[in-house]
């Protein structure tokens, strides 16, 4: 007996398979997104398929153009600036909470985050080295304990997850991790605070100087 998928099950399927083909730069800005192939590519029908589109256009991903193009967009530098500013209000407020509350356990998860973090850097294996990178994120924000922080995070989640993999400074980031991991471990709220607001704050030059070039303040 054949087992039919939910439709809500399809749906979510392919929306996170284009979401991270967004992330992971499979799907590149201006790239269209046409109903029929990705029905096609999927083997399934275009309604769950348009549905994960326009849950792509709520969460900031893919626009409309017209009535009958969908493309993934163009980030302007205000929609960066604006990222940035979320990522920085919660990211260091998070990095304040983990240093009073994380556990000898988590940190040494966190420990074994950076440690292949640092195998990936040294292998230029940019793959792993996101991958490792947005977990240690993940981690931390996780350490926070707090639900709420969390439920705020996750609409611009995977659009900063998106935004971050444009940093290809990939020494420098193990560093910077590295310092807000010894900051969080300290115990120091106010430290961690500051090192998470230099983490953010260089993650934005670089990824300004990625998508715009230097002369783009």
């Amino acid at each position: 007996m054949v087992k039919i998928e939910p439709l809500g099950a399809v749906r979510e399927r392919v929306l996170a398979t284009l979401r991270q083909d967004i992330i992971a730069g499979r799907l590149g800005p201006g790239d269209r997104l046409v109903e029929r192939e990705l029905a096609e590519r999927f083997g399934v029908s275009r309604v769950p398929v348009r549905e994960a589109i326009r849950a792509l256009v709520a969460e900031g991903f893919v626009h409309f153009e017209s009535a009958r193009r969908t493309v993934v967009r163009r980030l302007t530098p205000n929609d960066v600036k604006e990222l940035f500013e979320v990522r920085e209000a919660l990211e260091v407020y998070a990095a304040g909470l983990a240093a009073s509350r994380a556990t000898p356990r988590a940190l040494a998860d966190l420990r074994e985050l950076l440690d292949r973090a640092a195998t990936a850097t040294k292998a230029g294996d940019a793959e792993t080295i996101a991958d490792a990178n947005t977990r240690f994120h993940d981690r931390i924000l996780a350490l926070a304990g707090n639900s709420l922080l969390t439920s705020v995070m996750e609409p611009v989640d995977g659009r900063l997850r998106w935004l971050t993999r444009q940093n290809e400074e990939w020494p420098q980031l193990l560093t910077e991790h590295r310092d807000l991991y010894e900051a969080i471990a300290s115990g120091d709220p106010d430290r961690a605070r500051a090192h998470a607001l230099s983490h953010v704050q260089a993650n934005y030059r670089s990824t300004i100087r990625h998508l715009f070039g230097s002369d783009v303040h």
